[in-house]
């Protein structure tokens, strides 16, 4: 019974003293030390608040990107930034609970919060994004980040699929991949994984995620309403073949990826090299 109570006392112990890795959740006396052990290098989970169909909440996007950099960062330690759904969702504008800004204030909020967050100390900052809608504008972005010297390096993190995870999931798959999007089948799937509480299965089936192919254009045009175009009622996909069992599946593989980003970014100072040497060069021109 006192071994017993001793190891209770430890574990107790252990977890009071385990330094938290959202910086919400941090003190101010354990800045530095969260800092030293990231070794500088904070996560910027970038999620958005739209329809997901007629079954999935309307925060699913900051789900995942909340549920990924929390599990991830159990492995290798970072600081993630509060959650952020900020992004480009004009597209979902006619459908109840979005949350779409000016795209001026998108672009000079992400600008301001990536240059606080350097401002706080860091000196990589990783974007994972959960919301099919932003990695266009992600991308420029980062590579706007040359327009001027800056103390810090800018990382977006996308999951690489291998040939056996690819399989896998093919195996377990109930729809047709082709039509498989927004609150279809995968992103179901891993919501059923990471919070059934808040899915409801029972309406999946009450309106339709089919490709409506209201526009006759080809394949070689692109058009801002393409996607209201295609799917009016913001749903794409087969959400009702969802499984937790291929959710499990598809967030293992995005986490694990993850980790081993995180591993990469954080010993990477050649990134930092390369800017410094490329803003030195540009400003004797």
């Amino acid at each position: 019974m006192r071994l017993l109570c001793l190891l209770l006392f430890v574990s107790i112990t252990a977890n009071a003293q385990r330094l938290p890795v959202r910086w919400d959740e941090l003190t101010a006396g354990k800045w530095n030390e969260a800092l030293e052990k990231s070794n500088y290098t904070c996560i910027l989970p970038i999620g958005i608040l739209e329809k997901h169909g007629p079954h999935a909440p309307i925060g699913s996007d900051l789900i995942h990107v909340r549920e990924w950099s929390a599990r991830a960062t159990q492995r290798e330690y970072a600081v993630v930034f509060p959650d952020y759904f900020y992004g480009q969702i004009n597209e979902a504008k006619h459908q109840p609970g979005t949350f779409a800004l000016p795209s001026r204030v998108v672009w000079d909020l992400l600008e301001a919060t990536c240059e606080e967050i350097a401002r706080n100390g860091f000196k990589r900052i990783v974007i994972i994004n959960g919301h099919g809608g932003n990695p266009n504008l992600i991308r420029y972005f980062i590579q706007t980040q040359l327009e001027k010297r800056r103390s810090y390096a800018l990382y977006f993190y996308t999951p690489v699929a291998d040939s056996a995870y690819s399989a896998t999931v093919k195996a377990m798959r109930k729809s047709d991949p082709a039509g498989d999007g927004h609150a279809g089948e995968n992103e179901t799937s891993s919501l059923l994984y990471l919070r059934p509480d808040l899915v409801d299965m029972s309406s999946a089936t009450k309106e339709s995620g089919a490709n409506q192919q209201r526009l006759n254009l080809p394949a070689s045009v692109y058009t801002g309403i393409w996607w209201y175009g295609s799917y009016p009622n913001h749903y794409a996909g087969e959400g009702a073949k969802a499984t937790a069992s291929l959710g499990k599946v598809l967030t293992d593989h995005v986490i694990d990826g993850f980790v081993q980003a995180l591993k990469a970014i954080k010993t990477d100072n050649k990134t930092l090299e390369l800017q410094k040497e490329f803003f030195d060069r540009a400003d004797k021109k």
